[in-house]
């Protein structure tokens, strides 16, 4: 019946065309879904393949606060990567990061410090300087003989010309009209031994380019001295006081002792204390003196000593009455009353070789060395160590108490310049009658001009940071 029934209603020839097109459709479909699924792949295979795409997009408004950061070169890392914590111990067993991150610290560890940070001067390298110093012996009538090493002879002229370069920022030169300027009506003080003269020197020649300082007072044997830049009211005054505590010293010109020094370890020199308060700015430093025989006392009763071997006494050590004189200097410092500006200026170490000042020493060499090229010697590390370790103690205090207070740690710039000595040439003209002879030799001092002018463009960027 249903047979009968198509066969009525669909002739042969419809149901003909009726499967045409259902098998028409049925390809179309097929072929769509092949076209369809072959070409999806390619559209996104390059995500699924690279995990790390070279490029990628943030959705983030364009005034995004990060996007400004985003748009800075790889060689500028964005300043928050400056400001992250310390990662936690568990990112430690993190893999290696990809070579992107690893180029932006290396960046940042090259990036000049910004002015919220301070520089390192005293880690730095020699570099040659072709101007040369600013002042000569002939422009400059106020270098001690001893210092004035081109008019005593010395024949080369390669030390002159080397400045100081710190490794993590600019350090300008010394600027003597500025710095004038700068101490209208003001007064500074060098207090210390023969090593603060040798750089009062310093500064007194640089400054003399500008204007001449006049003399108004030396004590007897002129090793106290001040001076004054009347167009400034301007004064600089030296203080001899070579322990920094009361001594009697018993030794010549030449430093030839007829008996040890007396050292009371609990009384400070007033010859500086006395007037302490008088000055705006002061450079204290003090050391190689402590090397010397001494015998101590303190309450003016003997303690014992330091190599004497002819007195009944008990060997104490000078490490012993350094420790002891520099913490009861730092007890005064920091407790005193003193509004200004005060350094602790740290002792420059020797370069006698092949000896020492009383047993032949010489210091020949013409350039700078590289750091570990010479060797510090054992008891100058000593007197270095307990300087740090004291005048480190005292530099916490004085913040606390509100005191001015800085260590200038001139140690390891001077170690490398054992070519800036007089040498031979602390007597005028040494090898003139023999050219073999025999000098005694200062190995200690500094030739001027010389590298301690350089000591001069550090304090003044410390003054003008503040």
């Amino acid at each position: 019946m249903r047979t009968d029934y198509l066969k009525q209603n669909f002739p042969f020839t419809h149901r003909n065309i009726f499967l045409k097109l259902l098998l028409t459709l049925f390809f179309v479909g097929l072929a769509f879904r092949i076209l369809f699924f072959h070409s999806l792949p390619s559209q996104i295979s390059p995500v699924l393949e690279s995990p790390f795409p070279q490029k990628a997009t943030l959705s983030e408004p364009h005034n995004s606060p990060h996007s400004a950061a985003l748009s800075q070169p790889l060689s500028e890392p964005p300043p928050v990567l400056e400001r992250l914590p310390e990662p936690p111990p568990l990112l430690g067993r993190l893999p290696e990061p990809p070579p992107l991150l690893e180029f932006v610290s290396e960046t940042e560890d090259q990036l000049p410090p910004t002015e919220s940070e301070q520089c390192d001067y005293f880690n730095g390298d020699w570099v040659p300087n072709t101007s040369g110093p600013t002042y000569t012996n002939e422009s400059c009538d106020l270098i001690e003989t001893h210092q004035n090493c081109l008019k005593n002879g010395r024949p080369d002229r390669e030390f002159l010309y080397w400045r100081w370069a710190p490794r993590q920022c600019d350090l300008p030169q010394f600027d003597p009209k500025r710095f004038l300027n700068m101490m209208r009506n003001k007064a500074w003080a060098f207090i210390g031994d023969s090593i603060s003269r040798n750089h009062v020197q310093s500064l007194l020649c640089i400054l003399s380019q500008v204007e001449k300082p006049v003399l108004v007072y030396h004590d007897e044997e002129y090793k106290s001295k001040s001076w004054n830049f009347p167009s400034y009211n301007f004064r600089i005054s030296v203080i001899w006081s070579p322990f920094l505590v009361e001594a009697a010293i018993f030794e010549d010109i030449n430093g030839v002792s007829s008996s040890e020094v007396e050292l009371h370890l609990d009384k400070l020199d007033s010859k500086w204390t006395d007037q302490y308060l008088d000055f705006d700015y002061i450079i204290i430093s003090t050391g190689k003196w402590f090397l010397k025989s001494a015998i101590y006392y303190e309450n003016d009763t003997i303690l014992g000593c330091h190599s004497c071997p002819k007195r009944n006494l008990t060997e104490l050590g000078f490490n012993f009455a350094y420790r002891k004189a520099l913490k009861f200097v730092m007890n005064f410092v920091v407790s005193s009353n003193h509004k200004g500006m005060v350094f602790f200026r740290t002792f420059t170490a020797d370069h006698f070789e092949n000896g020492e000042w009383f047993s032949g020493g010489t210091c020949n060499r013409t350039a700078p060395i590289k750091e570990g090229e010479m060797e510090r010697k054992y008891l100058n590390q000593m007197l270095r160590d307990i300087e740090l370790d004291e005048v480190g103690k005292a530099a916490s205090e004085a913040s606390k108490n509100g005191v001015n207070f800085k260590l200038v740690d001139f140690s390891a710039l001077s170690q490398l310049r054992p070519d800036g000595h007089p040498g031979p040439y602390r007597q005028f003209q040494p090898f003139a009658k023999d050219k073999k002879a025999k000098v005694q030799n200062d190995c200690f001092h500094w030739c001027l001009p010389g590298p301690i002018d350089t000591w001069n463009d550090i304090i003044m960027e410390m003054i003008v940071k503040g």
